[in-house]
Order: C-alpha cells, then sequence, then structure tokens
C-alpha cells in the first residue's frame, strides 16, 4: 500500500484508469508479486522512452546519410548505435517523407505505437475520432494540426499493427544546414514523428 500512496503523493493522474492502475498496483505489491523497487524499475523504464529519442535518430539522419540508411532498412540497428534498446517484438520501421510524399502513423484498431523508443503515445492518438479519420480524411486531420501538405505531395497513410510500428522521419527544415546535430534536434516535435505536423522551422 506505501507505493499506491506514494504515487498519489506524487501528483499522478487521478482518471478513473488511473485510479484502477493503482489499485492493481497495490494489490500486486500487497500478495507479493511486485516490489516496490520493480515497480519503481518499470516506470524509470517507461520514463526514459519519450519523443526526444526519436528526435535523436532523425538530427542524425539529417546529419549523416549512412546513418539514415540504416535507419531506413533496419531501424532497431540504428535504435541501438545511439545507445537506445528498441527491444519490443513488433518490427520497427521507418518511413522517410520526401518532397512528393507525406507519411502520417495511425493504429485503427487500438494505439500500437513503438513505446520501446518514443514512450507512452498521446491522448489523441489512442482517441477513437484519430483512429477513424486518420484514414479517411487525413489531410483534414493535418489541418487541424496546423499543416496542410500541398495539394500535389501524395499522402500515405501507414496504419501500426501488434506485429509491426512505424515512426517518420520527416523532412529537414530548410534554411538548416549550419545547424548542430544538437540544434537539430529541438526541431523535431513528437507530432512531426507520427506525421501529423513537420518539425520546427
Amino acid at each position: 500500500m506505501s507505493g499506491h500512496h506514494q504515487h498519489e503523493r506524487a501528483g499522478r493522474t487521478t482518471s478513473p484508469y488511473a485510479a484502477r492502475i493503482r489499485a492493481i498496483e497495490a494489490l500486486l505489491l500487497e500478495k507479493g508479486v511486485l516490489t516496490e523497487p520493480e515497480v519503481q524499475d518499470s516506470i524509470s523504464y517507461m520514463e526514459a522512452r519519450s519523443p526526444a529519442n526519436g528526435a535523436k535518430l532523425v538530427a542524425r539522419a539529417w546529419m549523416d546519410g549512412r546513418f539514415e540508411e540504416l535507419l531506413l532498412s533496419d531501424a532497431k540497428a540504428a535504435a541501438l548505435q545511439l545507445g537506445m534498446e528498441p527491444e519490443h517484438p513488433a518490427e520497427f520501421i521507418v518511413v522517410k517523407n520526401t518532397p512528393g510524399v507525406h507519411n502520417l502513423i495511425v493504429c485503427t484498431l487500438c494505439s500500437c505505437y513503438p513505446r520501446a523508443i518514443l514512450g507512452r503515445p498521446p491522448d489523441w492518438y489512442k482517441s477513437f475520432e484519430y483512429r477513424s479519420r486518420a484514414v479517411r480524411e487525413p489531410r483534414a486531420v493535418m489541418r487541424e494540426f496546423g499543416f496542410e501538405p500541398p495539394e500535389d505531395v501524395e499522402v500515405i497513410v501507414h496504419d501500426s499493427t501488434a506485429d509491426v510500428r512505424y515512426m517518420v522521419l520527416p523532412l529537414r527544415p530548410l534554411g538548416t544546414e549550419d545547424m548542430r546535430e544538437d540544434e537539430l534536434v529541438e526541431l523535431v516535435t513528437r507530432d512531426s514523428l507520427v506525421g501529423v505536423n513537420v518539425p520546427r522551422s
């Protein structure tokens, strides 16, 4: 029970789903199925996964053509090269935006997402509205995120599954040729990694 109270004091969300998770956690701790250090290790593990990892992969690919080739052909190997641990059994595929093609990622069945790299998906990604509309009207969805690809740009929607997770390699913004890799990382947003928007300019 002490772990349950610690999480509440830490100011975590108090949604009905979160309350249910905390109750299950407390029961598992009480029955000895889990220990508090194991719970904390799991939390630390997930918190180490964030869109910042995707931003690092993208910035390195923008700077290094050979790394880009690796990222597009074997994304898990590329992630390992930068010290990430994409050990999830699902395949991890990175799709590249070009001047003529813009990629958008969705999971129409649930919320499959490359958690081992990017962490938890945003709430809107899990919503029924996004999951249904991203396929039917992807341009309208992107417009609501503040981005509208030109009419001559083909929009390709990739449907993540339990077996395959996707991430977008967005186009490098114009005028960033002299920027350092750490500066490029700051331009890459979570939304650009899903394809609903583009990097900061």
